[in-house]
């Protein structure tokens, strides 16, 4: 068994515990959907947010849906001196560790609300290095 990584981001409308927690768990539970988690197979799980979030953990939505026995870190992103093409602001990333037989090419990361930029930057920079290689 491999471990393998899995990402995904999202935003908080706001910079309030609530909206923190419900953006982050809406996140988890459409990654556990598009990969069939099993929750005892998460090896790790670590949060950053952007350092406009501030008023709550974004681990405590994981704890809320039951990953009590899950190790989880919190920390923030890096502050890249504006303008940053690639920032978003009130942003929440994940990437869950995961013990599983499938390849990292099965893995299937989601990018939601306003994070959906980070996506398409991902995709354009791939679509370049593949131009290169090609």
């Amino acid at each position: 068994m491999s471990v393998r990584g899995i990402r995904g981001a999202t935003t908080a409308a706001v910079n309030e515990a609530g909206a923190i927690v419900d953006a982050t768990e809406e996140l988890l539970r459409e990654l556990v959907r598009r990969n069939e988690l099993a929750i005892e197979e998460i090896a790790f799980v670590y949060f950053t947010a952007t350092p406009d979030l501030d008023a709550e953990y974004p681990a405590l939505a994981a704890r809320r849906m039951g990953w009590v026995e899950v190790p989880l870190l919190c920390g923030h992103d890096m502050d890249v001196r504006q303008p940053n093409p690639r920032g978003v602001q009130l942003c929440v990333r994940v990437l869950i560790l995961y013990n599983t037989d499938r390849r990292q090419g099965e893995m299937r990361h989601a990018y939601l609300r306003g994070a959906r930029a980070i996506k398409q930057d991902l995709d354009a920079m791939r679509s370049s290095l593949e131009a290169v290689t090609g």
